[in-house]
């Protein structure tokens, strides 16, 4: 086994889910520019969703030092050139690294007047974190996304303070058991922290296993 492969991690629910969201990407996101992607986790979504995006760039990130390691073996195994290497990013973070005057040596050949940061998906993130997590993407979204930005978020949500399934209950339940912190987030909580920072609320897309893509826009 090589180096690459053992550094890899795997997370079951992509190969299900990646289709479907990069069947709604294709819809949503600008046509050119980057996409940054917050808490790209295991990085098969990032290898995934790059070549077929192309001409976006795509730049990855992770808090998590071990993932950040995945997406870069990931990377290693499919490369593709709009793929970049991750970023340490927090999204509870006041300030993210892109934002910062000296950005990472990684980032040095992307041209961002020409093809700036225009959208920022997030997967899976906001109820396997805290609530200031969801309150930091949103900032950092109204930061950095230009007028017309897409803001895409994927999971499961409450919907009008109810699960839509038994499964996302149970699911809830066993976040929760794990981190008081953790939980599925009402939609209408996460519209309405949107809201505030200046993103609108464009459409929801019913997904696979009961769970939703929501796009804003800044």
């Amino acid at each position: 086994m090589n180096d690459s492969s053992s550094r890899r991690q795997y997370a079951p629910a992509t190969q299900r889910n990646r289709k479907p969201i990069l069947e709604v990407l294709l819809q949503v996101l600008p046509s050119t520019g980057t996409v940054l992607e917050v808490s790209s986790g295991t990085g098969e979504h990032a290898v995934y969703f790059a070549p077929h995006l192309h001409p976006r760039n795509w730049i990855p990130s992770d808090p998590n030092p071990l993932a950040r390691e995945s997406i870069a073996a990931w990377r290693e195994s499919c490369p593709t050139d709009n793929l970049y290497p991750p970023l340490a990013l927090d999204a509870s973070d006041p300030v993210w690294v892109v934002e910062r005057d000296e950005l990472p040596e990684s980032l040095h050949d992307i041209d961002f007047q020409r093809d700036p940061i225009v959208a920022i998906a997030n997967i899976n993130m906001i109820h396997i974190a805290p609530w200031s997590a969801c309150l930091g993407l949103m900032a950092g979204a109204r930061r950095i996304l230009p007028p017309g930005g897409i803001l895409y978020l994927y999971g499961p949500f409450k919907q009008g303070g109810r699960h839509t399934a038994p499964s996302n209950a149970n699911f809830d339940e066993s976040l929760q058991a794990q981190n008081p912190e953790w939980g599925v987030r009402d939609l209408d909580d996460v519209v309405a922290v949107a809201r505030s920072e200046n993103l609108s609320l464009l459409r929801t897309y019913t997904m696979p296993a009961n769970n939703l893509s929501v796009i804003f826009q800044a």
